[in-house]
């Protein structure tokens, strides 16, 4: 994506680096820096989930708290010498951030948006039941000549059935993609309904 010019006052709006919207209200892209704050702010984000080890630049911080966002921090490392493999575990936590639309709309990133953020999308391109060759393909399109094998072993592996285990209570409902919303249903909330609906008497 380009640059983009604010039609209202002439601002020069930059994104970040590999910036792209995985789906309404889900954006990915590299690490912002400080000429991204301008497009950021034209998201409307809740929130950040941010994929690395490392301490968020203090800037970064106080952007997300004047605009009232909230900062999910996974520290997956991502190094390739020795290779370290995806913590499966990190990963369900931020699936289970992801997939809540309370927190949407939300941006994912790690340092260049590529092999942690690809997985990521990975893993939720198949809760919303993708077919995997679509999956793959997506994840080699946005990572480029980089793309690393044993990335694609992770989301080929990944076992979708432990994020429906741990939701406990929340159902979380995909009707479509795009612009048509998800909607997240509480079993408390149905049980509660239930009990007040008005009962039919007799005549």
């Amino acid at each position: 994506m380009g640059l983009i010019v604010d039609d209202n006052d002439g601002e020069v709006l930059i994104p970040p680096p590999n910036f792209s919207m995985v789906e309404d209200g889900i954006y990915r892209s590299g690490f912002p820096q400080l000429e991204n704050f301008g497009f950021l702010s034209t998201l409307n984000l809740r929130s950040v989930i941010y994929l690395c080890p490392e301490p968020y630049p203090e800037d970064n911080l106080k952007s997300l708290q004047s605009n009232n966002i909230k900062l999910f921090q996974f520290g997956i490392e991502g190094k390739t010498d020795p290779p370290t493999p995806m913590p499966k575990d990190t990963v369900l936590s931020a699936l289970r951030v992801l997939v809540d639309v309370r927190n949407h709309p939300i941006l994912i990133h790690c340092k260049r948006g590529k092999h942690r953020t690809g997985c990521l999308v990975g893993c939720l391109r198949k809760v919303q039941n993708w077919c995997l060759s679509s999956v793959l393909e997506e994840y080699q399109k946005c990572a480029g000549l980089k793309w690393r094998q044993r990335d694609l072993r992770f989301i080929e592996d990944f076992d979708v059935l432990r994020l429906k285990q741990c939701l406990y209570s929340i159902i979380y409902q995909y009707n479509g993609y795009g612009l048509k919303r998800r909607k997240l249903l509480y079993q408390e909330e149905n049980v509660v309904q239930e009990q007040q609906k008005p009962q039919a008497t007799k005549g």
